[in-house]
């Protein structure tokens, strides 16, 4: 499986304020935030740079830039509770949203919302997502951009479940996962087990 799970005591601590029912909002978000820091770090990893002069007060010598525009696509809403860390880390990366709805009854994404910059093809796309469920969404979400050209795609999560990425790894091989977290399973609704329940409703506090 093209999987990576980024795992150091810090995020070990973090997931653990995430997963209390008793963590109240703005501690859930400065976890959130925490975790994906991490996140961003380690994908960065895979970023290809390029050689450039820079001048110190001293004198002149050998640095570094991105070689690709970096385009963060949250899916809404959860996903917006990511951009802020992945843009502090990389400030100018682009951003664009994509819509998604889960169906409660057949478990299905729904689309309603997109807009995304433009060449995508040249790209390295991060799709931002905090819970990798059943992997419909961020199918999807896959889908839909490379449908609109994205050839460089990257999935990030806090949390995921072995069906996520199963589904991810099965409907785009290429397509590598990052997650904090790779839990036990899905229960009948689709949540992951142990998990942390809605990561949207309580980041905003609209339990």
């Amino acid at each position: 499986m093209k999987l990576t799970i980024v795992d150091n005591p810090l995020i070990k601590r973090d997931i653990t304020y995430l997963r209390d029912k008793e963590t109240r909002e703005y501690q859930f978000r400065i976890a959130l935030s925490r975790i994906a820091y991490c996140l961003a770090i380690e994908i960065s990893k895979t970023f290809d740079i390029i050689d450039r002069e820079v001048e110190t007060p001293l004198e002149v010598t050998a640095g570094y830039k991105l070689r690709h525009q970096i385009v963060l696509v949250p899916v809404l809403r959860a996903g917006l509770s990511l951009v802020n860390s992945f843009i502090e880390m990389i400030p100018d990366a682009k951003v664009g949203h994509i819509g998604l709805q889960r169906d409660e009854e057949t478990l299905l994404p729904v689309d309603y919302y997109y807009k995304a910059p433009k060449n995508l093809d040249v790209s390295k796309v991060i799709i931002l997502d905090p819970m990798l469920a059943t992997g419909g969404s961020a199918s999807a979400a896959a889908t839909f951009l490379k449908e609109r050209g994205a050839k460089d795609i990257v999935m990030a999560c806090l949390i995921a479940s072995p069906e996520g990425v199963k589904k991810m790894n099965n409907d785009h091989p290429e397509v590598p996962v990052y997650t904090a977290q790779l839990d036990r399973e899905l229960n009948d609704q689709g949540y992951i087990l142990p998990g942390l329940g809605d990561a949207g409703d309580r980041t905003f506090g609209t339990l």
